[in-house]
């Protein structure tokens, strides 16, 4: 018996199937059904699985593909529309006929889906994932009273630099639920703690005296086609594009500052650049996981060597994926429990949560926790 050969149709439903289970574990909410299908008929339909197998390996081809047809489906007013959720509704009802309708879909729109693949690169913006950076914050928050000044590093369209512009629920089993910030506005983050450590949440938000976003490509909301991109870019989930509408909204009404550039070669001028009063908060959630190891150390250096001139903190939320099967240590260094390297050779997608502290030039870094690449729920130490 010999091993099948990898090829790229392989790899990428390889991929496409890891996605999917990450939508469609034992307890998913049922709002989660279109996501997993959506990967899984990536994973199994010739038709969408040559579409994704043609796409670079670097532009992440079952998350790219997911999007083109999600923008192609919108865009076309096409019937199998009606699977998918509008902002402020609920999840459409799941009959059993959505795979048959997406592969005709794919097989009418093959050369605008591939056009689409070729001059697009996947944009995830999940916003909820602030709700995985604000207890780091807190810790933070408890420890250093200066205001903040925020860097986030592949910022995207932004929204996680207006995090203490939010409103946040943290809901744990058997306790009542702990609500922080802005109860006005229109972004709602709602977070299930799993049973073990309780994330600190502060009393009131974090005071953000400067914010900016570094980004190779920063995205501009208030055009309509990149909005409607990145929109196609969210999970097809009512949660989560419903969140994704507001906090547009938030970024469009008062856009944070942006500097495009790799964040390697510019983020010496972006830190230089924030009020000396603040302490500068590096925030990286699902940006490390897509830096090559020589960048990673790369970046490692810089931190030490802004550090000899600046307190600095890195918050990072980042799976384990790139260090590969073996990995033992998250992309900060710190190591993590056997269990989890277990779950991560498993299939099991997470971001691990650490921070790492420079206080005049000495730094320290802390494991802190995980959380679902949605943000749906978060495990604290």
């Amino acid at each position: 018996m010999t091993d099948a050969p990898v090829t790229a149709r392989s790899v990428v439903a390889g991929q496409a199937r890891v996605i999917a289970a990450a939508w469609s574990p034992d307890d998913a909410p049922a709002g989660w059904w279109l996501t997993a299908e959506t990967f899984t008929a990536i994973a199994e339909e010739d038709d969408l699985l040559d579409l994704a197998a043609a796409i670079p390996p670097d532009r992440l081809p079952p998350l790219l593909l997911g999007a083109a047809v999600a923008f192609l489906v919108r865009e076309r007013r096409a019937a199998v529309g009606r699977y998918y959720p509008e902002p402020g509704g609920g999840q459409p009802r799941r009959d059993g006929g959505f795979r048959a309708e997406l592969v005709d879909f794919v097989r009418a729109e093959r050369g605008a889906i591939g056009e689409l693949c070729a001059t697009h690169r996947y944009q995830m913006n999940e916003v909820a994932r602030c709700a995985d950076v604000l207890p780091v914050l807190a810790t933070i928050g408890t420890e250093d009273m200066r205001p903040l000044a925020l860097v986030d590093l592949g910022t995207g369209a932004g929204l996680g630099l207006h995090l203490d512009r939010y409103h946040y629920t943290y809901r744990s089993a058997g306790t009542p639920d702990r609500t922080v910030g802005d109860r006005t506005s229109p972004v709602l983050l709602t977070c299930e703690v799993r049973p073990g450590g309780r994330p600190p949440v502060p009393a009131e938000l974090p005071v953000v005296t400067d914010r900016v976003g570094v980004d190779v490509e920063p995205l501009d909301v208030a055009d309509s086609h990149t909005l409607a991109w990145l929109a196609a870019c969210v999970p097809p989930e009512s949660g989560a594009v419903t969140r994704f509408a507001a906090a547009a909204a938030v970024a469009r009404a008062d856009p944070a500052r942006s500097v495009r550039g790799n964040l390697l070669e510019v983020l010496g001028d972006v830190v230089a650049a924030t009020p000396r009063d603040a302490l500068v908060c590096l925030v990286d959630t699902y940006v490390h996981v897509f830096l090559p190891p020589a960048d990673l150390q790369r970046f490692d250096d810089l931190l030490t060597e802004l550090g000899r001139e600046r307190d600095l903190e890195w918050i990072s939320v980042d799976p384990l994926v790139p260090l590969g099967p073996d990995a033992r240590a998250s992309v900060q260094g710190l190591d993590v429990p056997a269990a989890w390297v277990r779950d991560t050779r498993d299939g099991g997608v997470f971001g691990v949560i650490g921070r790492v502290r420079v206080r005049a030039g000495r730094r320290t870094g802390t494991l802190l926790g995980r959380a679902h690449p949605g943000a749906a729920w978060l495990e604290w130490r």
